[in-house]
């Protein structure tokens, strides 16, 4: 790679101090000739001085020398007294001025090295583009080809998405391969997916893999106050790009940007707007024969601009899902290189325990069981430090010390224990691998983990109204055993409500309304509910409202009936579980499945974790 050399204040000073002592030494090799002042009245008392200059400590002018010849002299002058005393010893003496090119040469360098020092100072404090001249300038971050480690054995449990990128890997390593075929690669590849899956390093492991210069930069950098800036900075981008070809030029968040235009606030300055525009242009003029390739991820592909996505800019899109079970079980190999496990660490079944959690969430559960582990002085990570590893990431860290008096105590263990009974109990639901009254996280007072056996993708009308079920149970074992239910079943009694509302109005599977939907709210594909987006106004009459809110209302009390007529033909059980769940506080699925009577089997399919919780919150 081309180095380029920057200018530096330090070359200046060196200059000056090299040209100040050669001129120095220059004036004392051919100035005019200095005389010890005895040579000097010498001189003067046989008539050989012509002419002097009398200063307040040299005397200068011309005199004879030995040869003949008329030449030039300086002298410093002496006290007359003094030289008249040492003239009558017959001693030879002169004049000396103190030499003082060191200290005014110090006494005006010093304040310039600390002029400089501020001012280096105040430019490393400002950063790289606070300075008025550097608005413009481009703040990405430029790795070279040897600066990036990442390959794609180092990005597992996304299999489909490195076969895409391998296609951009080789165009970048072998160009004539498409192009004598006429084809050519798209110009950008749009990374899309939940958070934590692993976007941004599929895109580092593409550079590393081809070898190329690689820029990265966030959507947000190119946003500033003054409008302008950001799209100098996209002009700024490509022009370094174009000059390290071939390379990738990576963009992360993309939404930052590339949000469609119209959606700003009113008010708002059009900066955003023409820092997309710019941005589309630089794509649209863009020859893929160059070799740079434009990558972006993003959690928001919804809200992106439709030029962006069009053919000839952002035209190949690949989707960077969260892992399945074969792919979870791979990114904990990978992420289990560098941590010491035991011999009882079984990675398959650690991945049946997370289902859903993203490829950064498996690594902080592997380093929060090193963690806990050199808490404990252990040399090795076990399977028990996992496990709890889990708890902390699911339902937060536990609260040993929060005191609960003994009827909420009591409370909970029959609301755990109805949630676990009804899961053992219904068909189409996964089995009970936990139940715990320990309190964790903000509000959770206790939880029941079920396991699944698989990963799912779709969700029948009954599998549904089996997790509907589960969810009644914490409340309706409250109502059977106390007479009354209590606030922790808020959350339930919540999700189980829009779970039968989506049933209805989104799934079509209601018995008066038929296959008709209702709901047309637009949700994020990646992220979790919005609670900014305001739902739009209701496409449907009052009469179909009331009509909704009718058989929601038959819907959910026919579960509750249902799930009611269960724990009453259970009491024995759920009484038996629950005293046992007081006297230890956390059981397992073994002992669970023991003390209720019931067979240890593998449940079909079905939710993971239902949990009571203060204020109506759960896990």
């Amino acid at each position: 790679m081309e180095k380029h050399h920057k200018f530096s204040i330090w070359y200046v000073l060196l200059g000056i101090w090299v040209v100040l002592i050669l001129n120095n030494l220059i004036a004392q090799s051919i100035g005019p000739t200095r005389l010890a002042y005895s040579d000097f009245l010498n001189k003067l008392k046989d008539d050989k001085v012509r002419e002097i200059a009398i200063g307040e400590q040299t005397i200068s002018g011309t005199f004879i020398d030995d040869q003949g010849k008329e030449a030039t002299f300086i002298t410093v002058k002496v006290n007359p007294e003094l030289a008249k005393e040492l003239e009558g010893h017959n001693i030879k003496f002169r004049g000396e001025i103190e030499s003082t090119f060191f200290r005014n040469l110090l006494s005006w360098v010093i304040p310039i090295f600390l002029f400089v020092g501020v001012w280096y100072f105040m430019m490393k404090r400002m950063g790289p583009g606070a300075g008025v001249m550097q608005f413009g300038s481009s703040r990405a971050k430029v790795y070279a080809e040897e600066e990036i480690p990442t390959r794609f054995a180092d990005v597992a449990g996304v299999d489909e998405a490195k076969e895409e990128l391998e296609e951009v890997v080789s165009f970048l390593r072998q160009p004539d391969k498409y192009s004598r075929l006429g084809g050519r690669l798209p110009k950008g590849v749009l990374l899309v997916g939940p958070p934590g899956t692993g976007k941004t390093l599929l895109a580092r492991a593409v550079a590393g893999e081809a070898k190329v210069p690689f820029f990265s930069i966030s959507g947000s950098e190119f946003v500033e106050l003054f409008v302008g800036v950001g799209a100098a900075r996209v002009r700024e981008l490509f022009s370094q790009a174009k000059q390290k070809a071939p390379c990738i030029i990576f963009i992360d968040e993309l939404d930052a940007l590339g949000k469609a235009r119209g959606m700003a606030v009113i008010g708002g300055h059009d900066e955003r707007e023409q820092t997309l525009q710019q941005l589309l242009v630089e794509m649209d003029g863009f020859d893929p024969r160059v070799g740079v390739i434009i990558m972006a991820a993003t959690n928001r592909p919804e809200i992106l601009d439709p030029a962006l996505l069009r053919a000839g800019r952002f035209d190949r899109q690949v989707l960077v899902d969260k892992p399945d079970l074969n792919g979870r079980i791979a990114i904990l190999k990978v992420h289990a290189k560098r941590i010491s496990l035991a011999r009882d660490v079984d990675l398959e079944t650690l991945a049946q325990r997370t289902p859903g959690l993203s490829g950064a969430d498996l690594e902080n559960i592997l380093n929060e069981g090193a963690l806990l582990a050199a808490r404990a002085n252990r040399d090795e990570v076990t399977m028990a430090d996992l496990e709890e590893a889990v708890d902390r990431i699911v339902g937060g860290l536990e609260k040993k010390n929060r005191v609960i008096n003994q009827h909420e105590k009591s409370v909970v263990a029959h609301h755990e224990t109805g949630h676990a009974l009804v899961a053992a109990l219904t068909p189409k639901t996964d089995r009970v691998h936990k139940i715990s009254i320990i309190p964790r996280g903000i509000a959770a007072l206790g939880y029941t983990e079920q396991r699944p056996t698989e990963d799912r993708y779709l969700m029948s009308q009954s599998e549904l109204q089996a997790r509907i079920d589960v969810l009644l149970g914490g409340r309706v074992a409250e109502k059977l055993t106390f007479g009354e239910v209590s606030t922790g079943a808020a959350n339930d009694l919540m999700r189980a409500t829009d779970m039968a509302r989506a049933m209805l109005t989104q799934y079509g599977m209601g018995q008066t309304l038929g296959p008709v939907t209702y709901s047309r709210r637009n949700q994020p594909v990646f992220l979790p509910n919005d609670a900014t987006m305001a739902p739009p106004p209701a496409e449907f009459s009052e009469a179909t409202a009331a009509a909704l809110d009718q058989e929601l209302r038959d819907f959910m009390q026919k579960r509750q009936e249902r799930v009611e007529e269960l724990l009453a033909g259970h009491r024995e059980a759920l009484d038996k579980v629950a005293k046992a769940l007081l006297d230890r506080e956390v059981l397992d699925g073994k002992e669970f499945y023991e003390l209720a009577g019931l067979s240890h089997e593998e449940g079909s399919r079905g939710a993971r974790v239902v949990a009571p919780g203060e204020n109506g919150r759960s896990l």
